[in-house]
């Protein structure tokens, strides 16, 4: 059988501010039948080499790396094409980019708003427009999966409303792709995380960051390898069944 492409979003572009957290992290691309695997945190690895740097790094990388702002449907557009032109088609999207601005709502500003939703849910909007296109055009069961979040449920939590409600969007989208793309092969679901260990984990103050782990069953935050296991699975033969779902992972926190 052929090759089966992955294609990977990793979050980062504008959201170097000191006062928002993610988690920016990448899965290997694999062969049609095999899972993928995590293979760090972090923009640096991609950025040693990134698009037209050194050969040499690049080919020491697991993955291929690609560089765009994916808030620009125009540079959404030439990277998928050139993904496409490179690798002949995409099957498996994972749409993780994403940050959490940590403002009250009477602060938040129209500009902080507007790139909040357009980092957690514009950039998955554009690169479903550009994926599925391509998904259509190859065999097999094709996947989507988008990585939300537990804040977009649980008011609990310290989550900022704009970030609930980009996430709260993306798995809207995630139902309405599933529903129109069922009987073409794509499927399509949500994974929604609570606390998990980013990078940019401990931004949050230790009084805020203390309260939220007191919440947690286990007492300690979720890894991101326990998130991309998920997402390994679902994108994976055993997968194939599942679509239009949300899937939450916050070790039973929030079972009433």
């Amino acid at each position: 059988m052929g090759q089966k492409h992955a294609f990977q979003e990793d979050s980062h572009g504008k959201t170097n501010s000191r006062r928002h957290r993610g988690g920016p992290g990448y899965w290997q691309g694999h062969r049609r039948g095999a899972a993928p695997r995590w293979l760090g945190r972090g923009r640096r690895r991609c950025e040693r080499g990134g698009v037209g740097g050194n050969g040499d790094q690049l080919d020491q990388l697991p993955f291929v790396p690609y560089v765009a702002d994916l808030t620009d449907p125009d540079q959404v557009r030439r990277l998928f094409a050139e993904v496409e032109r490179r690798h002949g088609g995409i099957d498996v999207l994972v749409n993780n980019a994403g940050t959490c601005f940590l403002t009250d709502f009477l602060d938040i500003s129209p500009q902080e708003f507007r790139q909040q939703m357009a980092i957690n849910f514009d950039s998955a909007f554009y690169c479903c427009q550009q994926a599925i296109p391509s998904m259509l055009r190859r065999p097999g069961i094709k996947k989507i999966v988008n990585i939300s979040s537990n804040g977009a449920y649980n008011f609990d939590v310290f989550d900022p409303a704009h970030y609930r409600a980009s996430k709260a969007a993306m798995d809207n989208l995630t139902k309405h792709l599933a529903r129109q793309y069922a009987t073409q092969g794509i499927a399509v679901n949500s994974i929604a995380p609570a606390m998990t260990r980013t990078d940019l984990f401990d931004t949050v103050t230790p009084e805020v960051l203390a309260d939220a782990l007191a919440a947690m069953p286990r007492g300690k935050p979720m890894q991101p390898q326990e998130v991309a296991a998920w997402v390994a699975f679902l994108v994976s033969p055993a997968g194939d069944c599942s679509s239009g779902n949300v899937i939450i992972l916050n070790q039973g926190r929030d079972v009433r």
